[in-house]
């Protein structure tokens, strides 16, 4: 079992930055390949990013590559998810996840555990 608390959320101008924070609690965190999501309003929770055990592999949706970075730090079981030229379509409620072992990074269903999320509204 693990508990994730996401912060960091915030209103911000487009073009701005935010970094989200993921603190996870409970069963060894370098168990868990992490992941984060994202829900706008009436939309479904959709993929943004995720990063392996250790690190070495990273994946991210096609609408933030290149704009989004995700890390994570073991020793403080935290993910990261560094956001950069922030839009007004990335207004969302982001939650992160962990699974044991995901078949597909990006795909919900493989996460067992989710955070509360974190609110992020970009202005235009």
């Amino acid at each position: 079992q693990v508990q994730l608390v996401e912060s960091g959320g915030g209103l911000v101008q487009a073009g701005e930055s935010l970094r989200l924070s993921c603190a996870a609690s409970g069963r060894t965190f370098s168990s868990y390949y992490m992941g984060w999501f994202r829900q706008a309003p009436g939309n479904e929770r959709e993929f943004v990013a995720a990063i392996s055990w250790g690190g070495r592999s990273t994946s991210y949706a096609d609408t933030v590559k290149g704009r989004f970075t995700i890390s994570r730090d073991n020793a403080k079981s935290t993910v990261y998810l560094q956001m950069n030229s922030l839009k007004p379509g990335d207004t969302a409620v982001y939650y992160c996840a962990a699974s044991t072992r995901p078949l597909s990074p990006d795909r919900r269903s493989d996460y067992g555990y989710w955070g509360q999320g974190t609110q992020v509204t970009v202005s235009s």
